[in-house]
């Protein structure tokens, strides 16, 4: 048996297209454009998360996606005319928590020379940059990403994140973590001296929501 995978895809929709996706646990974030999803309509900077079947329809200007989701080894994905969708990203969650699982995504903002103290986090997750720059350093290795680069961290790993120095950074996440943490913070200090200082980062739940437990 293979882990479940944590997918990142960019999906552009051209003005008038649909995108059908089957049953997945995943979260869409509308990078740009306006989408309409069961009725409901999002323009840049929303955010849908669900894991039944559905369907993106894009407004007359089309729309530009990031779409995170739990699948199997193999892409359910299917071509749909006048949508193009590219794989950022996948990673193996083998450091899934036992029991209930919540997918959580979020937009997370440093303002210029801000920084993350070393931390873990209770359960993996991708992170994709939407402004700005920002190093990780992780593993005893330190990649430095620019708009639309995107890292999977595996949560209890140490990570240090320095953001640009000379600009605010922003990046959204979708992170797997345990049930009993809905409406909590994940985010757990390595180094005791840290855990009181002053926190820079600011936070905007995209979702927050119990999901089935995959079954690959």
């Amino acid at each position: 048996m293979h882990p479940p995978l944590l997918r990142l895809y960019e999906d552009v929709l051209a003005n008038g297209r649909a995108l059908s996706l089957a049953p997945s646990p995943r979260m869409i974030f509308v990078l740009h454009g306006k989408i309409s999803i069961g009725g409901r309509t999002f323009e840049d900077g929303d955010a849908w998360q669900g894991e039944g079947s559905v369907v993106v329809d894009a407004a007359a200007a089309g729309a530009s996606l990031w779409r995170w989701e739990v699948t199997g080894m193999l892409s359910p994905n299917t071509a749909s005319p006048g949508v193009v969708s590219r794989e950022k990203i996948s990673a193996e969650l083998r450091t899934l928590s036992n029991g209930e699982l919540l997918l959580r995504g979020d937009s997370v903002g440093f303002p210029a020379g801000g920084c993350a103290y070393l931390h873990r986090h209770q359960g993996p997750g991708i992170r994709c940059l939407i402004e700005g720059g920002i190093r990780i350093d992780a593993q005893g290795a330190s990649c430095c990403y620019g708009p639309g680069g995107a890292w999977y961290e595996r949560g209890p790993d140490p990570v240090f994140a320095q953001a640009a120095a000379d600009r605010p950074s922003r990046f959204i996440r979708v992170m797997i973590l345990p049930r009993e943490l809905l409406g909590k913070s994940s985010i757990q200090y390595v180094n005791e001296e840290d855990k009181n200082r002053p926190r820079v980062q600011q936070y905007k739940i995209l979702a927050d929501a119990p999901i089935s437990r995959p079954a690959f």
